[in-house]
């Protein structure tokens, strides 16, 4: 599992050996399996995660209903609203499949950034990626209509459709499963017309 993120680190940055010991020793890797709950409504927590392998989701539940905002997968982080401004969370964090993540906190993370200084342009670097994309992704939101939701998420996160129920992926694109279906059978036909 630690090979999987320090190859992924060496894209940005060469990892001393030292560098990689001190990262297992910190002891922040888990396995979780599917369908466990990482974040409650109404938790106060103060862990951050970075997803290894697997697929995690944010949901909301509004009149008793999922609404799945956000999905993470290999080598994105999540830190969680709650974190940063220590209030309750307003929402859920699970595992859409089996997940290998590393799990943070700002203790482990400010003793990293005082023993590997470098650790933390790094992190910044990956957090203005991570806000670029979710700004992208917000403004097409709002800007498209379902069936370019739909076939914008097909473009770029295709293997959501392998990983994710069909009712969180309609969530997610802010229609029904039953949209969804119809979405997909119109683009099917449209496909086979041409």
């Amino acid at each position: 599992m630690e090979n999987i993120l320090f190859d992924f680190i060496s894209k940005y940055m060469i990892l001393s050996d030292e560098e990689k010991q001190a990262i297992t020793d910190f002891g922040i890797f888990k396995t979780v399996k599917k369908d466990t709950v990482l974040l409650k409504a109404g938790q106060i927590s103060d862990k951050s995660y970075f997803v290894i392998k697997g697929c995690l989701r944010i949901f909301y539940i509004i009149e008793g209903e999922e609404k799945t905002t956000a999905f993470y997968t290999e080598m994105e982080s999540i830190t969680p609203h709650c974190v940063m401004n220590g209030k309750p969370s307003e929402y859920y964090i699970s595992c859409v499949e089996n997940s290998a993540i590393m799990v943070s906190n700002v203790e482990i993370a400010t003793s990293v950034f005082e023993k590997f200084p470098r650790f933390e342009s790094l992190c910044r670097i990956l957090s203005e990626q991570l806000l670029a994309k979710n700004q992208t992704q917000l403004d097409e939101f709002k800007t498209s209509s379902p069936e370019q939701r739909y076939s914008n998420l097909l473009k770029t996160r295709p293997d959501l459709f392998q990983r994710a129920p069909q009712y969180q992926l309609a969530s997610f694109l802010g229609i029904t499963p039953q949209s969804l279906s119809r979405l997909r059978a119109r683009i099917a036909e449209k496909k086979h017309a041409d």
